[in-house]
Parts: C-alpha cells; structure tokens; sequence
C-alpha cells in the first residue's frame, strides 16, 4: 500500500490514500453499528411489524446513516457541519415512538417524523436565536428523563418483546442475561479500543446461544436475494396533530444533543471552540436528513456520541477516512443478508445487551448536573422537571381535564413534560436569587451557548446512543460509566 504521513490522520483534509483509510472508517462504523439498527428493531416490535418490514427498515437505517454521515462530512450548503460526524438511527425517539405505533400505527409515526424532522432543519438553519436558552441543567434533566423512559423498554425487550405469548419465560430470561453478562465480561476484560465492541460481542454470544436453544427464527432468510434496494415510501405518511407535536418537542430535545456533539468534537477532535456556521449545518442535518430517512420508513437521524468518544482516543479527524466508513454503510444497506441476520435476533438477547445502555443513560444524566452544579436554582429546576414529568406521566389521568391534543402529546410522554418544564423554569426563575447562586448565574450569563453544548455533550453520549457505554475510553476515569466519562474528561481538560 502506499505510505502516507500519520499526522495527516489528525487533520481534517489530510490527504490519505483509498485503501489506507478504509480501516479507520470500518473502525467508526463498528462503533455505532448495533446502536444505529437497534432502534429499528424496537420500534418495529412495538408496532407488530414482520420480519420482512423489519428487514427492510435495517436496510435503510444503513444507507440513511450512511447519507446523513456523507452530508455532514462534505455539506450541502448550509446543511451540514463539515466535521467528521457520524450520524445514525436516534434511540431519543424510542420511547415516544413506541407509543405512537402502538396507538396509532407506524404510519403516523412516519408523518410525524417527516414534519418534524423539516421543523428541526429549519430551526438549524436559525440557531443562534434559540440555542442559548438551553442552560447545562436542561440538558442534564432531559438526558436523565429519558434514561427512565427508556428503562421499561429495556426490561420489555429482555423479557421477551411486547405481547409476546411466552413474555419472561425461562428461556428468555436467560437469553438476556448470557447477552448481558457477555457485554460485562467484554467490557471489564478488553482493553483500549476494543472496548467498543462490547456490545457487538454481547449480541454475538446471545445469538449463538439462541441458535443452540432453537430461538432464531429462520423465516427470514427463506427467499432472501442476494442484492435488493432499499425501499422508497414503503409506508404512506399519516398526519395527526398530537403525534406531530410529540415528536417535534423531542426533535428539540435531539438538537440540544447535537449541539453537545459538535462542540465536543470541535473541542477533542480539533482544539478549538466550534463555530456558528458549524453547529447550524450540524442542526439542520439532523433534521433534513430525519424527513429523509421517514421517507425510507426510518426513524429520525441524529450525531453518534460514541464515535466522539472515539476521536477523543484516537485524535483521527481526516474526513476522507471516515468518508470511508459512510460509503461501506451505503454498500451494505444493499445487502439484505445483513438486515435478515439483524431482524432474527431474539427480542431478549437485544435487551440483554441493552438494558444496561439505558440504565447507562440515567447515570449520565446525573453526571451532567453535577457539572452543572447543585446550586439552589439548579436544584429546583431538576427537581421540580423531574418530579413533574416522571411523576404526573406515571398517574397519566391527571391530564384528562386538558385537551385531547394535550393529553396525546404529554399524557405518556415524561422527556416531553420534563424538557418543558425544565425549559419554563430556567426562563422564569431568577438566576441570582441568593448568594450561592451567584457563580452559577454568572457561568450561565457568560457561557451562554458554550456552556449548554459543553453539557449536553455528554447527553449526547447517552442519549443519541446508549451503546456508548462500551466506546469512549473508559481507562482514563476511574469510573463505572465508560463513554460519558471519557467525553466529560476531555471536555474538563479542552
């Protein structure tokens, strides 16, 4: 192979030859690959869709990735950030999502998406006015809200799947936890960077395991062609006002993550402050490209927290190697053995694996506002959030007096009532209202915009995938919490 300066890695237009960056692209897309398809398999469950659906939507959560990742490398005007971002299937969405199929089929969930995902572009586009009202302690509030959202979707997946006639049977249960002792082992016992296969490795043992228990459903690969083409509108798009509204308050939420992402980066990656035009171009990305990815029956888009993570470890930033990765995730969207391989995993061996991520989530959330800091005002605005949305979602009658429009968009939907109430509340109460608030009202006065995406980074980490608990060089910190962790240590020190 042709030989090339190493430090041409560390920039961002270095030039590298083709094959020389091939294995630093396949390294980002091993990365995120289980985070980027997981949703998917989740939400089709909840919808009741079959193997074949399923199967399909894996092939397009791969060519979406791939696209969104191509976009943000090498913008489309104003779309795009031109940083090395690599993007994937959102697990921010799940929990409100899940709720939607359940109620009002996949199709709704699509049109939802669609609109959202245009309303999230176009607030990309004018960033600058809205991003400074999102304060590290919403950040941190949101990210552990959706931690608890998400746990019972784990504990479902373990036990089996939703509705499932044999729901935490002994088989499944102990399906879920081989996968989950699997990604522990792996996880204690790999070293550097291999650390982020973890979940991989568990899916891989848990799969072989279901084989030898007879759980692996082969009706898949009966007739499956060797090369297919994604499909184009396999649903059409239903629109219902409250569907719409949930889920446009959660690609709010999304964009709140992206900031945090692409500051991070720009921090670790790069060594300087992110710039304007960057973070708009990231924003409407996330967005433009998530009505994209509904128009293939996807769900919505966002940055990969773990792969920030992993240029935090490996300093590589070079565009056109992780071009690399985009375009094989491109390719492979055209394989349907990889979506049919995918779409036989049994529900338990994905919670397995997952179940821990979620939990993972909570933790973060918990870190971020510690950074935040416990300052009176702080305390109150998560806790208050956290009370409100955690606790009126649980005893969702509480709403029946509001609207029917209302009660669709909050009534079961805790990220929602926690990112508003925590967003009131950073807005209405005053910032220096005694003493020890002081410090905190001033860090917010003068970070502004820089201080929210330093915090949310490490939402991010968590909340766009979870499986970045296996990926950011968790021997650096001392701490049981691999990915945020590492993203918050080389925040602390850029």
């Amino acid at each position: 192979m042709k030989a090339f300066a190493t430090e041409e890695l560390f920039k961002l237009d270095g030039d590298i030859p083709l094959l020389r960056a091939v294995p630093y692209g396949v390294q980002h897309i091993l990365a995120m690959f289980v985070a980027n398809l997981a949703p998917i398999v989740i939400v089709a469950g909840a919808a009741g869709l079959g193997a074949d659906q399923t199967g399909s939507l894996i092939q397009s959560a791969m060519l979406i990735a791939g696209i969104g990742t191509l976009i943000q490398l090498f913008p489309l005007g104003r779309i795009g950030s031109g940083l090395p971002i690599v993007m994937g299937i959102s697990f921010t969405f799940v929990t409100v999502l899940c709720g939607i199929v359940a109620t009002y089929g996949y199709s709704t969930a699509i049109g939802a998406i669609m609109v959202g995902g245009i309303i999230e572009g176009v607030l990309g586009l004018f960033a600058k006015y809205w991003r400074r009202i999102i304060a590290p302690i919403v950040a941190a509030v949101v990210v552990t809200s959706i931690g608890f959202s998400l746990l019972g979707v784990g504990a479902t997946s373990f036990g089996g799947g939703s509705g499932v006639p044999d729901f935490g049977s002994p088989q499944n249960l102990a399906l879920g936890t081989v996968s989950l002792v699997s990604c522990l082992v792996f996880q204690v016992l790999a070293k550097g960077k291999a650390k982020q296969l973890s979940v991989l490795f568990g899916l891989v043992i848990g799969y072989v395991v279901a084989l030898f228990m007879g759980a692996v459903d082969f009706s898949g690969f009966a007739g499956m062609q060797l090369f297919a083409l994604p499909q184009l509108m396999p649903f059409t798009p239903e629109f219902n006002l409250g569907a719409i509204v949930s889920v446009t308050l959660i690609f709010l939420v999304s964009a709140t993550e992206t900031i945090g992402d692409t500051s991070a980066l720009t921090m670790v990656g790069l060594n300087r402050e992110v710039k304007e035009k960057e973070l708009t171009g990231s924003i409407a990305c996330d967005g433009f490209v998530s009505s994209l990815s509904a128009c293939f029956g996807c769900l919505p888009i966002t940055s990969f927290s773990q792969n920030v993570g992993l240029v935090a470890m490996t300093n590589v930033v070079n565009r056109r190697a992780i071009a690399t990765g985009a375009v094989i995730m491109v390719l492979a969207a055209f394989l349907p053995v990889i979506s049919v391989v995918f779409s036989s995993l049994p529900e338990a061996v994905l919670g397995g694996c997952t179940i821990m991520m979620f939990g993972n989530i909570i933790v973060s959330g918990f870190q971020m506002i510690a950074r935040a800091g416990f300052t009176q005002r702080n305390i109150t605005i998560a806790a208050l959030s956290l009370a409100v949305g955690i606790g009126f979602t649980q005893a969702s009658a509480l709403f029946a007096v509001f609207p029917e429009i209302v009660q669709s968009v909050f009534a079961q939907n805790c990220v929602a009532v926690v990112f508003l109430v925590a967003v009131v509340a950073n807005l209405v109460l005053p910032r220096d209202a005694e003493a020890g608030d002081v410090p905190d009202a001033e860090g917010e006065r003068g970070g502004a915009a820089e201080g929210a995406a330093s915090a949310a980074a490490s939402a991010a980490a968590a909340a766009s995938v979870p499986a970045a608990a296996s990926v950011s060089a968790p021997d650096r910190v001392p701490a049981p919490s691999s990915a945020p962790d590492a993203e918050e240590g080389e925040l602390a020190r850029a």
